[in-house]
C-alpha cells in the first residue's frame, strides 16, 4: 500500500470523527475551545501512533484468547505516560480536559485502529496509519472547538475577536456541540464527495 495513501486515508477517507463517527465523547465533551480540541487530538493522536506501533511488534507473540486484553494494556501504558507528560508540562490543557484524558484508553477510534490495521502490518505503515487517523481526529476535534469558541465566546484560539458580548452561549455548551458537529459532518462530507 501507498505510504502517503495510509496518511491521507486516516484524514479523509477515514476520518474518525467526520466519517466513521467514532470518539464521539472527547469530541463533544473537550471542544468548548479550539486549544482542547487540538490539545486532547494531539494527545489521542501520540497515543494512537505509539500504541500502533508496539501492537504491530508483539501482535505474533500475543495469543488470541487475551489479544484484546493485551491491546488494551499496551493503550493504557501509552495513556498513562502521555497523561504524566500533559499533568507536568502543560497543566492548564490537563486540568482542562480532566476526565478525558484516561478515558482515551477506551477510546474506540485506538482500539479499532489496533485491531483493524496494527495487528495485520508492519510498524512503519502501523506509525503512518496512526499519524492519519490521529491528524483526522485532531483536525476535526480542532475545526469544532474554532467554531463553538467563534460562535460562543467571540474568540479563536483564546484571542477574543471583539464581538463576545454578542455570541450566544449555547455553542460552549453541550447542545451547541451537537448542532456544530452535525453542520461539520455534513460539509465535510460534502466536500469530499461521501
Amino acid at each position: 500500500m501507498d505510504k502517503f495513501r495510509i496518511v491521507l486515508d486516516g484524514i479523509v477517507r477515514n476520518n474518525p470523527t467526520f466519517v466513521l463517527v467514532l470518539g464521539m465523547c472527547p469530541t463533544l465533551g473537550t471542544t468548548t475551545s479550539a486549544v482542547n480540541g487540538m490539545g486532547m487530538g494531539l494527545a489521542t493522536m501520540a497515543v494512537l501512533i505509539l500504541s500502533n506501533v508496539v501492537i504491530s511488534l508483539i501482535k505474533n507473540v500475543i495469543p488470541d484468547k487475551v489479544r484484546i486484553p493485551a491491546f488494551i494494556v499496551v493503550i493504557a501504558s501509552f495513556v498513562t505516560v502521555i497523561q504524566m507528560l500533559m499533568q507536568a508540562y502543560v497543566p492548564a490543557l490537563y486540568e482542562a480536559l480532566g476526565v478525558f484524558i484516561p478515558l482515551i484508553v477506551v477510546n474506540c477510534i485506538i482500539l479499532g485502529r489496533a485491531e483493524a490495521f496494527a495487528s495485520k502490518n508492519g510498524p512503519f505503515d502501523s506509525a503512518l496509519d496512526g499519524v492519519g487517523v490521529g491528524l483526522g481526529f485532531t483536525a476535526a476535534l480542532t475545526a469544532v472547538g474554532i467554531v463553538r469558541e467563534v460562535l460562543g465566546s467571540g474568540a479563536v484560539f483564546g484571542m477574543s475577536l471583539g464581538i463576545g458580548d454578542r455570541m450566544p452561549l449555547a455553542f460552549v455548551l453541550a447542545p451547541g456541540a451537537f448542532f456544530v458537529l452535525g453542520y461539520l459532518m455534513v460539509l465535510f462530507n460534502k466536500i469530499v464527495g461521501k
